[in-house]
This record gives structure tokens, sequence and C-alpha cells, in this order.
């Protein structure tokens, strides 16, 4: 992997951006620069920009009460056509059984978020 990969993280919890952060720090087969958005409306903002966007992390539940049924949707009709994967404490609710019908391409839990994991994701929607 040689270009770098833009990564844009939208969650509620500036928190989880410290952590992700982190995380793809220790990610030493691709230069990651990660954005950050904390709301649905900024990172739709982002998308508008034209800023470049390998790839949108998106936590399932925003503030006040959007899930990914409504924020990747949105995201799509934004017009982003890149991968988009749903990050969540937990993936086992059944609404999760149908992420492909929202624009989602894949799901993870955020206790499996690790450099592997991503390093994982990245070969699999990035770079092919």
């Amino acid at each position: 992997m040689t270009n770098p990969i833009h990564i844009l993280l939208v969650d509620d919890d500036p928190a989880e951006n410290l952590i992700m952060r982190g995380i793809m720090r220790k990610v030493t087969s691709a230069e990651i620069h990660l954005h950050y958005c904390e709301t649905i409306d900024a990172a739709l903002d982002f998308i508008k920009s034209g800023k470049p966007v390998s790839m949108v992390l998106m936590d399932n539940r925003l503030q006040p009460q959007a899930d990914f049924r409504e924020t990747v949707p949105a995201m799509r009709q934004q017009g982003f056509i890149g991968p988009i994967g749903v990050i969540s404490s937990s993936v086992a609710d059944p609404y999760f059984q149908n992420i492909e019908d929202y624009g989602v391409d894949f799901r993870i839990d955020k206790a499996q978020l690790d450099p592997t994991a991503i390093e994982f994701i990245l070969r699999e929607y990035v770079t092919k």
C-alpha cells in the first residue's frame, strides 16, 4: 500500500477518536490519515468538501437517535461510493443482519478493532 489512505471516523464520542488514532499509528502496512467528525452533518460537509476519503468508519449510533440505517444512506445520497464500515460495541442486534440494504460494506465490534483487523479491512476494501 503506497498511497496514503484517508479514513473518516464518524463517532459522537471524542474518546473514540483518540482510541482509533492510537490503533492507526500501529498499522505498519499503510500510511493512514485519520479524519474525525462528531456528527453526521459534519461528516456530510466533509464529504461535500471534496477532501479525499478512502473509507468511512461510522459509529452505529450517533446522538441524538440516529443509527446506521439513517446515517449510511445519507452518506450514499451525498455521493460517497467508497467502503463504509459500521463500528459498534455490539454487532449482535438482529438489524445488523441486513447491513447491505443500507449501503454498509462491513460491520465490526469495537472490541475487535486492532491493527491486524485494520490491515485486513484495508486489504479487503480499500486497496483492491
